[in-house]
C-alpha cells in the first residue's frame, strides 16, 4: 500500500495534482488507515499515470473522466475531436506567430501586407516621415472600414507613388516645417499651385488617376475622418484646403473639382 507522497512520485506527479485530481472526482480518495493516511494500490497508481497521460496530451480535465470509462470506439472518437482541435490551435498560433513577425517593423501593426510594403517603398524613395505617418494611420483606418477594397486602393497608390511629378511634389518640400508656415506665406500659395498643377495634368491626361469605375467608394464618414487627421497632423493644412478650394478643388482625401471660388 503506498501513501499519497509514494503514489505521485510512481505516476510521476506531484502530490499536489493528486488533491486536484481528487477535487475533480477524477480520483477515487480511499479511506484511512488506523494511522489516519490514506493508502493507495497498485489500481490507483495505473488510474493516475492514465489521467497524467491525457492531460499531458492536451485532454481538458472536464473530459478526462468521460474518456477514462469510455469503450474503444467512443475513446478513438473522442481522441480524434482533441487531435483536430489540437490542430486547430497549431494552426491559430503560427498564424499568431506570422502576426508578430509582421510586427517586427512598427509600420506593420494593424496594417494589411499590402499597405505595409507600401509604406516601405515611401520610406525607400525618401518621403518625408510625417508624410508617412500620415499616411500609414490613414491606411489603418481604411484597412479597419473596409478591408476587401485594400487590393484595389493599393493598386492605384502603387503607381501613383512611382510618378516622378508627385514624388518631386512631397520631395521639395520640408513637411516638417513647410505645413507649418503663416498663413499668409508665399510657400503655401507655391504648394498649392504645384498640387492644383499635378492634378490638373493628371485629369487631363488620365495618367496617375485611376477609372472611377474601378476605385472602390470610400464613405463619406470615413473621407471626413481622413480629412480630419491630416489636418490635425499639419497645423496648416486647414489653410492649404482654403487655398485649393480657392482655385476648384475640395477635399483632401476624396479631392474633386467645383469650379473657383467666387470670393
Amino acid at each position: 500500500m503506498l501513501t499519497i507522497s509514494q503514489l505521485a512520485s510512481y505516476a510521476g506527479v506531484t502530490v499536489r495534482a493528486v488533491r486536484h485530481y481528487h477535487a475533480k472526482g477524477l480520483l477515487t480518495e480511499p479511506p484511512r488507515d488506523h494511522s489516519g493516511y490514506r493508502r493507495y494500490d497498485a489500481r490507483d497508481v495505473v488510474r493516475l499515470i492514465r489521467i497524467r497521460t491525457l492531460a499531458e496530451a492536451g485532454v481538458p480535465l472536464s473530459r478526462v473522466q468521460t474518456m477514462l470509462d469510455a469503450d474503444p470506439d467512443a475513446f478513438a472518437a473522442s481522441v480524434a475531436e482533441i487531435d483536430q482541435r489540437l490542430r486547430d490551435e497549431v494552426r491559430e498560433r503560427q498564424e499568431h506567430r506570422r502576426r508578430i513577425a509582421r510586427l517586427a517593423a512598427g509600420d506593420s501593426l494593424a496594417l494589411p501586407s499590402e499597405v505595409a510594403e507600401f509604406v516601405a517603398r515611401m520610406r525607400e524613395l525618401g518621403f518625408p516621415e510625417r508624410v508617412i505617418e500620415i499616411e500609414r494611420d490613414s491606411w489603418i483606418l481604411i484597412a479597419a472600414q473596409m478591408p476587401e477594397a485594400i487590393p484595389a486602393l493599393m493598386d492605384i497608390k502603387r503607381a501613383q507613388i512611382e510618378l516622378p511629378d508627385l514624388r518631386r511634389l512631397y520631395l521639395d518640400f520640408d513637411f516638417d516645417g513647410f505645413l507649418a508656415v503663416d498663413l499668409d506665406d508665399a510657400s503655401m500659395s507655391a504648394l498649392v499651385d504645384r498640387v492644383v498643377a499635378f492634378v490638373e495634368a493628371a485629369s487631363a491626361s488620365a495618367h496617375g488617376l485611376a477609372d472611377p469605375e474601378t476605385v472602390p467608394v470610400v464613405g463619406d464618414d470615413l473621407v471626413r475622418l481622413l480629412d480630419e487627421a491630416f489636418i490635425a497632423t499639419f497645423p496648416g493644412a486647414s489653410r492649404m484646403l482654403e487655398l485649393l478650394e480657392e482655385r476648384g478643388w475640395v477635399g483632401w482625401t476624396d479631392m474633386r473639382w467645383v469650379g473657383p471660388s467666387q470670393d
